[in-house]
């Protein structure tokens, strides 16, 4: 692997990564004497993806890595999107997850040279094994950009934000082709004891519903676009304002639903011999139960977007032992729950710590439980992630996040034919009363400390 341009490359990808990650989709470059148009991020996707597959079809079906003096055969699994930039003329970054043939999963990071469709990378690195960082970035006085040993990198660098962050969230949704029937469901963030929301704008091309879940008090927009909103986008800002978590005093939990069952996060059966194999020895209180489980996850599952992951299933997390923050905290609950520990389930979005504007990676998802007359709030997946930081999410929640939605199987009127919302974060969109799935992108800019 070439190494010689590395750092001019970092220092220009950082430059340019804010300006260009933030969801927009071209603009041009000035260059003396002519102005040159700037490839787009779709182009850069594209290019990023044609050259993995022409690579791949070179290389007998597998796409080959070269790093740390490993020889690496691997598959395409996403480009995230949120991550492309354009660093200049014929001149690109992206982020890429490659699953090699031993079913780990590698975060790639590349910058390539060229146009769409003749890309050629000059740099490779590899970023993440099973989400789990070798570096991070950190900046310098000068603001250029040098990587860090996770183990020397501040909590800041790992992804935590303490005491409070300030930030604009961008929630957008691209609408498809739509000839029958439709119905959206969104969630509204709320303000509550740890955020503080104010919606500035919303950009909704329809007449809409605000609508309430009777179980955990969600607000979630509802409409029925139709023929004539095809192909527009919806647009929620906010400005926000999060402050830390801690475990919070709190009488006992009175309602069933933080010990009963849901679709996908069942109780008993399985799920009381595994929750009791894991806390043999522990047989003290509820917290150093809940402590025990934490642990069993951290120590038995991998985090890896692979395979059918994401919907919150504990018997998959059970059986197969890999997923993303759903199935981290889904099995835990079910294991809680199981053993009498209360224990509820929220989404939102994680705000990027490192870097003060541009995509995020997709909603994240969280957990907590109620021990010794607290919540307890946790972060399994982020704790297996970063295990440097696994006391840290046992009890905290950082402050850089946003919460939409709380709850399982959530029930409105008017409902999706599907019936119970599984969790929201996403849109559901049905059309003649089938799930299709919307394009939706979040952003943030991070803002200077005030007071809603």
């Amino acid at each position: 692997m070439k190494r010689k341009s590395f750092d001019r490359m970092v220092l220009m990808m950082w430059l340019f990564f804010l300006a260009s990650c933030a969801q927009k989709k071209e603009a041009n470059v000035e260059i003396p004497g002519k102005i040159v148009k700037k490839v787009s991020i779709d182009e850069i996707e594209s290019g990023i993806k044609a050259f993995i597959e022409k690579k791949t079809e070179e290389n007998g079906g597998y796409f080959e890595v070269s790093d740390r003096g490993h020889e690496f055969k691997m598959k395409l699994v996403r480009v995230h999107t949120e991550y492309l930039a354009n660093l200049g003329p014929k001149s690109h970054f992206a982020c890429v997850d490659l699953a090699d043939v031993s079913g780990d999963v590698y975060d790639v990071d590349f910058f390539l040279s060229g146009e769409p469709g003749a890309m050629d990378v000059t740099e490779t690195s590899v970023h993440k094994l099973n989400g789990k960082p070798y570096y991070a970035w950190k900046q310098r006085e000068d603001k250029t950009w040098n990587r860090v040993p996770v183990k020397d990198a501040a909590t800041r660098l790992l992804g935590v934000v303490e005491g409070t962050d300030f930030f604009e969230f961008n929630y957008r949704v691209e609408l498809p082709e739509i000839n029958h029937e439709a119905k959206l469901w969104i969630p509204i963030a709320s303000t509550d004891k740890f955020q503080s929301i104010e919606i500035t704008s919303m950009n909704i091309p329809v007449d809409y519903k605000l609508l309430k879940d009777k179980e955990y008090n969600n607000t979630i927009l509802y409409l029925e676009p139709g023929n004539l909103q095809s192909k527009k986008s919806i647009e929620i800002n906010y400005r926000v304002q999060r402050q830390e978590r801690g475990p919070v005093d709190e009488p006992a939990p009175g309602e069933d639903k933080y010990l009963s069952g849901n679709q996908l996060m069942p109780v008993g059966g399985r799920f009381v011999d595994v929750a009791s194999d894991a806390t043999r020895g522990r047989d003290g209180n509820s917290l150093m139960k809940a402590r025990a489980l934490y642990d069993y996850i951290i120590d038995n599952m991998r985090y890896m977007k692979y395979g059918t992951y994401g919907k919150g299933d504990s018997n998959y997390a059970c059986d197969v032992k890999t997923g993303n923050c759903t199935e981290f905290h889904s099995f835990f609950i079910s294991l809680a729950r199981s053993l009498k520990i209360p224990a509820r389930f929220a989404v939102g979005a994680s705000i990027p710590s490192e870097r003060n504007e541009g995509g995020i990676d997709g909603y994240h998802c969280w957990a907590e439980f109620y021990a010794e007359g607290k919540w307890w709030p946790i972060d399994i997946s982020e704790a297996n992630k970063y295990t440097a930081l696994a006391t840290y999410y046992f009890g905290h929640h950082p402050a850089n996040r946003i919460e939409l939605s709380q709850g399982r199987d959530l029930m409105v009127e008017p409902g999706p034919a599907s019936g119970p919302i599984n969790f929201l974060a996403y849109p559901i969109l049905e059309i003649n009363g089938k799930e299709v799935a919307t394009k939706t992108t979040f952003s943030f800019t991070r803002l200077k400390a005030q007071t809603l």
